[in-house]
């Protein structure tokens, strides 16, 4: 059973005790943290070498005012107690470097692989700090940078159509008559079509609604390149989802950037160039089917802890409790 973080404002909602009293007494007295070894550096660093592993994932995270910081995790221990390996403030590839090479060389040599992002400090640190290990850029976040690219064809469609509407509306106004946009067949404006039809855009064909469906139909015949761009993210998501060997997925991966080239789209150009500058290491992601998961879910912990302090205050403090749930 998974442990979940108690507050000292839960604690006062079920044993009546007075929350900013017993915050200060168990931070001061009974947690230990004023004799804990890391405090005079836990505000830039923590590292449990203990918990390092063949498989790691690196990512960043904020923890207050968008203040970021670098988390190293052991995905075998899945989110769970063991399962931090390092934390450090900010995202400088120098300063991650310094404190990762701390665990020794053999450690560092364990390594096999590391999930991470398209982040090139992230690369920098992987490829400095365990030589031996495959890098494995996150599938997903791949993925994104397609939606997005899809996105941005919808949002510059809906913009124009938003000055259409207003336009139209300015005329009848100046002609005195009643304005009365075009509807299509399911009831949708121009307008609402664009806007409506952001989350169908990120969804498979096959798990659209008959709602959907129908409003996806008259999208794809107002907007054929929204169509093509939908088509080619949707391809690039069979190819990830296929189970094959990397040999194979790199044919598919070359068949699809041939799609791009003969769509012309500016955005999935760049974005296909991005691609094929790292392939090698998104191609890896058929060795084991990783993906940076569990990061991204440790990130999802901290942020839940953080929403239920309702902020953090004291960085050193929260990093202290962080480190006795994970580490």
């Amino acid at each position: 059973m998974e442990k979940y973080p108690i507050t000292a404002r839960s604690l006062e909602r079920f044993f009546h005790v007075r929350e900013d009293e017993f915050e200060r007494q168990y931070k001061e007295y009974l947690s230990g943290y004023r004799s804990w070894e890391a405090l005079p550096h836990a505000k830039e660093w923590l590292l449990f070498p203990e918990n390092t592993g063949p498989y790691l994932s690196i990512d960043e995270t904020s923890l207050s005012n968008g203040e970021l910081y670098t988390v190293l995790t052991n995905r075998e221990r899945h989110g769970k107690k063991g399962c931090l390996v390092a934390i450090v403030s900010g995202t400088k590839s120098e300063d991650v470097i310094a404190v990762l090479e701390q665990l020794g060389e053999e450690k560092l040599q364990e390594v096999k692989e590391v999930t991470l992002d398209l982040s090139e400090s992230m690369r920098k640190i992987v490829r400095r700090c365990f030589p031996q290990a495959s890098r494995v850029i996150d599938r997903f976040h791949v993925q994104k940078l397609a939606f997005e690219a899809t996105q941005e064809i919808r949002i510059k469609h809906r913009w124009e159509a938003i000055q259409e509407e207003t336009e139209l509306k300015e005329n009848a106004k100046f002609t005195g008559e009643k304005y009365e946009p075009e509807r299509f067949e399911n009831g949708d404006t121009r307008k609402e079509l664009l806007a409506r039809s952001r989350y169908l855009l990120f969804k498979s064909g096959e798990k659209w609604t008959q709602k959907q469906r129908l409003r996806a139909e008259i999208l794809f015949k107002q907007y054929p390149d929204i169509r093509k761009a939908y088509s080619l993210t949707h391809s690039l998501r069979l190819i990830f989802n296929k189970r094959s060997y990397k040999d194979s997925a790199r044919l598919n991966m070359a068949k699809w950037y041939n799609k791009v080239e003969q769509a012309g789209f500016h955005s999935f150009n760049v974005i296909a160039a991005t691609f094929y500058e790292h392939s090698e290491e998104i191609l890896n992601f058929y060795i084991n089917r990783s993906t940076n998961a569990a990061a991204e879910s440790f990130n999802a912990k901290i942020k839940a802890f953080r929403t239920e302090l309702r902020g953090v205050l004291d960085i050193p403090f929260f990093l202290f409790r962080l480190s006795k749930l994970y580490a």
